[in-house]
């Protein structure tokens, strides 16, 4: 499979990654899916979601497959009184990413991205590469620093 963008950049910054590849179905693109099919735990791979402020800013969040996003919380996190996720139909567009190929690094756009707190409890995780089926391995701290991510508790608890 050729290089995606995200993970060019990510090698260009110089930061340890390695790649899983996994069989997605269309009808599973579900993360706790694609957390079976590299054997990672829930907690260790991160999905990336993508909302709008109530001002009209997109905003980028990741957080564990296994999680749902805190909508106040992602709120506070933004300065926002409230954010919805944007439709399906919206992310191409916005990201130049896919349901499913969604990564935090290398959207068309630089957006303000929030990453939950618990990345850095692992020593890697797993986010999206930029394509179904395609997985970046890397060390959270630098991921966050590379896409300029705040670190905050986002999940419901």
């Amino acid at each position: 499979m050729a290089k995606t963008n995200a993970l060019r950049l990510i090698e260009q910054a110089g930061i340890p990654c390695r790649e899983a590849f996994y069989e997605f179905d269309e009808s599973d693109l579900s993360g706790l899916h694609a957390a079976r099919a590299i054997g990672l735990p829930p907690e260790q791979v991160f999905k990336t979601l993508v909302a709008r402020g109530e001002r009209g800013g997109i905003l980028v969040f990741c957080i564990p497959v296994c999680c749902e996003l805190d909508l106040k919380k992602a709120a506070k996190a933004a300065g926002e009184k409230k954010v919805e996720l944007v439709h399906v139909k919206e992310l191409l567009g916005l990201t130049g990413y896919i349901r499913g190929g969604c990564s935090p690094v290398g959207m068309k756009k630089k957006y303000p991205t929030y990453m939950d707190e618990t990345a850095i409890l692992f020593e890697e995780i797993a986010v999206s590469a930029g394509a179904r089926g395609h997985q970046m391995i890397l060390p959270p701290e630098p991921l966050a620093r590379f896409v300029q991510a705040e670190l905050l508790d986002l999940t419901e608890t």
